[in-house]
């Protein structure tokens, strides 16, 4: 399997401007200053993402409290994120990524294993990044269940 570049604490977060579901621009360096939790999902209305998703959404106010926003990323369009977002009420950016650019820069695209085959697609991936605008967190293949308690559990919120 070939292994895809993947970001570590300590290093600098790759910069990205990237349409939300409303087809706004947001840009990481709109975010700086404060901390940010950036998750990257493989597929918005499925039955995991929409599990994590959830989670997030559920959390949202006590992550806000402890200074920290949160961003989804995936490879669906506005038009499938704006569904997903009025559907579960999410309450935080998803951010649209078809070209799968950001997805690779960040190491959460290319080769994983599924069914035990091989192949490219979304690797479950959250980061936090300071408010300096580097990587604090780097988590790759999180499970979609459970892992926004874990996350809090780490980060003491």
């Amino acid at each position: 399997m070939a292994e895809t570049t993947r970001l570590a604490p300590g290093d600098k977060a790759p910069a990205f401007t990237l349409l939300d579901a409303g087809e706004n621009p947001v840009s990481l360096s709109d975010y700086a200053g404060h901390k940010v939790i950036i998750y990257f999902y493989p597929a918005a209305m499925t039955p995991g993402c929409t599990k994590q998703a959830c989670d997030f959404r559920d959390n949202l106010a006590e992550l806000n409290d402890a200074g920290i926003a949160v961003i989804g990323i995936s490879p669906d369009k506005p038009a499938k994120l704006a569904k997903f977002v009025e559907r579960d009420e999410l309450t935080f950016p998803l951010l649209s990524d078809p070209e799968k650019k950001v997805l690779t820069e960040w190491g959460a695209f290319g080769e994983k294993k599924m069914y035990g085959k091989v192949v490219n697609g979304v690797i479950r991936s959250t980061f936090l990044v300071d408010e300096n605008g580097t990587i604090e967190v780097a988590q790759y293949n999180v499970r979609a269940t459970g892992h926004v308690a874990k996350l809090r559990r780490d980060l003491s919120v």
